[in-house]
């Protein structure tokens, strides 16, 4: 057992493996200063939230509190160890300024009040909508962070109960391109691969993916291999120098809002040196010969030309993809937000396919998730889709689903893809949207152009609901705010990016009168007195098990079948990954396998997109172009910026992530250690820019784009000339004064991916002004892609109050 300062070395100490081995055990243990593990009274199986990775873990509980944390040793997506976020977020859970009662606006003011009057005034507007303008002025936005049972049962009362079509996830800002170029290429969602891929790749390439920090556990199963023999080689893709980049082989690092110029290039050195594994190709994929006439030209001196990256270094990425046994690539939000998000996602699922590196170890895609449950979000229909992965367009999928929910097919609305949130803005804009129901998100802090986002929010004429465990940036403007239990306060489960399903046991209660976000649904659906055709209740269940034996009859036979598990598998060892059925009973750990998909054309989940106008294709258009239920080599062209640099905007803004927050720091600003790791809002430049204006690490700059502007601290770091990173975390909940002066969504634009919907965060042009002198570093971590160049800057250290335990268990007992 050991001890290490998790915040200066977030991903712990190494236990080298080499290919095809075991990953060694190492148990992570957190517990509050003052508690020793014989103190715990109770050991409570759960998994991480704060991230995607989905790491199973157990929650310490002592007198009915919350008081740490341990690794599950047994499970399989992380062999016992923890993140930073996980080893020290659940200090939010007990943080004194949880929403304890319901809040109702008065006079223009938030007050408390009891639940029934609160739900009343919910159940009451809506009511009122119906009946005056129908289901299209109610609509619904959630998250990525609640459990599959809440999700089903909103998706439920949503779209077969109340029928408007106008319901979405947070998973829209994050895991939309994910979906849509899994979509693309397989004509249907769920991810191929697997997170024991790693183990077995002699080659991993990260798109747009800093996994060390937004899958810190993940990238520890990727330092283990690097750090044994035969290690894999890294391709790293980021404009920024990450720690991925530093660990990478081969480093590109292209303007933002070139990717599909880069891939197209990638793609034309492995056709035209032949790395294409044809035999695979001509049995198991369409498109071919469209994809080899897309980039026949597209050689590295004309990539090179767009994306400032040498053409010999772009060569030296595509030999190694080309050349790769067992490729393993991954992509994350620096293809998802930028510029043609979808189309540069679907060209690395072509990578994977032209070589034939699907279905077996070492060869997969992982189009990742951003949140915990984003896969849930999209398999259970709280996004932009039906549930069980069915396609809206598709009318016997659709008189399935209402028979599962023994509803008239008509009740579900499906004359048109289910609404995204961006649209959804709009009609609040126009006024069609009247009611809006957010549950644990902060839109007020995470979307695009936030100064139109809060006029927005704050119509007198939109009713808005918030429901959520603090009162966030976005409560403070509701009429109602419902006040939500938490992770660890609550049972359900949640699936991660790679399939696996973890169930996560209530602990402790919720602070004051906090409910259950399924309880809150539960008794919404009641006082809508929402029924089926039988005119017996519309939701059939009344706790968190009965929502899941339910969905498991929605996902038989579907892709994300669950038919196979149940509370009882899931408690103890390891997670499971879906599809688990009678077929599958202990889950299945790849798909795709033999080339065999689920695009044959009246099970696929969609029939695709134009990747230009995001126009759908029609079944008869799909079904004529791929009979046979292949994956398609889908090809685009590269186009132009939406907002290039000016002479008066210069630069290229791009924003994103740091390892210690997550989100809009509704937990992670609450608790000390990860605060004090990342304290304020940043803005990285090149050392190039920064010398060319005269200025030092640590001055005080104003970023402005055409929407607005933000103060931040000068740190000079690795990231690409011409480029500006600003982390998207920091609202002003914890800083009133100084409103949306830090807040990053000031300055994106209200635009998105044609096919994914997926905002573009990564691509605003800027321009930069000094507005004072710098005496001191800027707060940004040392540890992570902020980390400086230039010397002075004391290391990001959490001291003693940062300790965690380590444990490597005896040779032998490792399982």
């Amino acid at each position: 057992m050991g001890e290490i300062d998790r915040i200066a070395e977030p991903w712990g100490t190494r236990a080298a493996y080499g290919p095809g081995e075991f990953w060694p055990v190492r148990v992570d243990v957190r517990l509050d200063d003052g508690v020793r593990p014989a103190d715990v009274d109770e050991w409570v199986q759960s998994a991480t939230i704060l991230h995607s990775n989905g790491d199973g873990l157990d929650i310490a509980v002592k007198d009915g509190r919350i008081v740490g944390v341990r690794g599950r040793a047994d499970d399989r997506v992380n062999h016992g160890r923890l993140g930073p976020k996980d080893l020290f977020g659940y200090q939010a859970n007990n943080s004194a300024d949880r929403l304890t009662t319901p809040l109702v606006r008065r006079d223009g003011e938030l007050v408390e009040t009891d639940w029934d009057t609160a739900m009343a005034a919910v159940a009451g507007r809506t009511r009122e909508l119906l009946a005056e303008r129908g289901p299209s002025s109610v609509g619904f936005y959630t998250t990525g962070q609640l459990f599959l049972e809440e999700y089903y049962t909103l998706a439920l009362i949503a779209r077969g109960g109340i029928g408007t079509n106008h319901l979405d996830g947070n998973t829209r800002l994050c895991t939309a391109t994910a979906a849509a170029a899994l979509k693309e290429t397989f004509a249907c969602d769920g991810q191929p691969g697997s997170y024991t891929d790693v183990d077995h790749a002699d080659v991993i390439a990260l798109y747009g993916h800093n996994m060390a920090e937004t899958q810190t556990v993940l990238w520890t199963r990727i330092l283990d291999r690097l750090a044994g023999p035969n290690p894999p080689k890294i391709l790293c893709v980021d404009p920024r120098r990450t720690p991925v980049a530093a660990a990478a082989t081969i480093h590109l690092a292209p303007k933002p809002g070139t990717n599909v110029a880069l891939m197209n290039a990638i793609l034309h050195e492995i056709i035209a040196n032949e790395w294409v594994d044809r035999d695979y190709v001509d049995r198991h994929t369409i498109g071919y010969d469209e994809l080899a006439k897309q980039v026949a030209d597209c050689d590295p001196e004309w990539a090179a030309a767009i994306c400032d990256v040498p053409p010999g270094d772009i060569r030296d990425a595509a030999r190694l993809l080309g050349t790769a046994e067992r490729l393993l690539s991954t992509v994350l939000q620096g293809f998802y937000q930028s510029h043609q998000a979808t189309a540069a996602a679907v060209q690395v699922n072509n990578v994977n396919l032209l070589r034939g590196m699907l279905g077996r170890p070492g060869c997969g895609i992982l189009q990742m998730n951003g949140q915990p449950t984003a896969e849930n979000t999209r398999e259970c229909g709280a996004d932009g889709d039906l549930p069980g992965f069915r396609n809206w367009a598709n009318e016997d999928q659709v008189a399935d689903l209402a028979k599962v929910w023994n509803v008239d097919p008509t009740q579900i609305p499906h004359y048109s893809e289910p609404t995204h949130l961006m649209q959804m803005l709009r009609y609040v804009e126009d006024g069609s949207i009247r009611f809006l129901y957010v549950s644990g998100t902060n839109p007020a802090v995470s979307l695009p152009e936030l100064a139109r986002v809060r006029k927005l929010l704050s119509q007198e004429r939109l009713f808005l609901v918030v429901q959520d465990i603090f009162l966030s940036e976005t409560a403070e403007l509701a009429d109602v705010v419902l006040p939500a239990a938490t992770w660890g306060e609550k049972t359900g489960t949640f699936t991660n990016a790679d399939r696996t399903v973890h169930l996560s046991e209530k602990a402790v209660e919720p602070p004051g009168t906090a409910r259950a976000d399924l309880d809150i649904f539960l008794d919404y659906a009641r006082r809508l007195e929402l029924t089926d055709k039988d005119g017996e209740p519309l939701v059939k269940w009344t706790d968190a098990e009965g929502a899941f034996e339910a969905w498991k009859e929605c996902s038989a036979g579907r892709p994300c079948d669950y038919s196979g598990l149940s509370y009882e598998k899931l408690r103890g060892g390891s997670g499971i990954q879906w599809p688990c059925n009678a077929e599958h009973p202990d889950g299945t750990e790849r798909i795709y396998t033999n080339g065999e998909f689920w695009s044959e054309p009246s099970y696929c989940e969609s029939y695709g997109k134009d990747l230009v106008t995001g126009a759908p294709l029609d079944p008869v258009e799909y079904e004529a172009m791929n009979p046979s239920g292949k994956a398609v080599l889908k090809a685009a062209e590269y186009l132009e910026l939406h907002e290039p640099p000016t002479s008066e905007y210069p630069y290229l803004l791009t924003t994103g992530r740091t390892l210690y927050h997550f989100h809009t720091r509704t937990k992670t600003g609450r608790v000390r250690q990860l605060q004090n790791a990342a304290p304020e809002v940043w803005v990285e430049m090149s050392p190039y820019d920064a010398e060319l204006q005269g200025w030092d690490e640590g001055d005080l700059l104003r970023i402005s784009t055409s929407r607005g502007s933000v103060r931040a601290r000068l740190r000079i770091s690795g990231i690409r000339p011409a480029t500006l990173f600003l982390p998207f975390h920091y609202g002003y909940w914890d800083a009133p004064d100084e409103r949306s002066a830090r807040a990053a969504n000031e300055l994106t634009a209200t635009d998105w991916d044609p096919c994914s919907k997926q905002p573009l965060f990564k691509c605003a042009a800027a321009r930069v002004e000094r507005i004072g002198v710098g005496n001191a570093p800027s707060p940004a971590p040392t540890t992570t892609a902020s980390k400086p160049v230039v010397a002075g800057v004391s290391p990001t250290r959490g001291g003693t109050d940062a300790v965690v335990l380590e444990h490597f268990p005896a040779k032998g007992d490792e399982r």
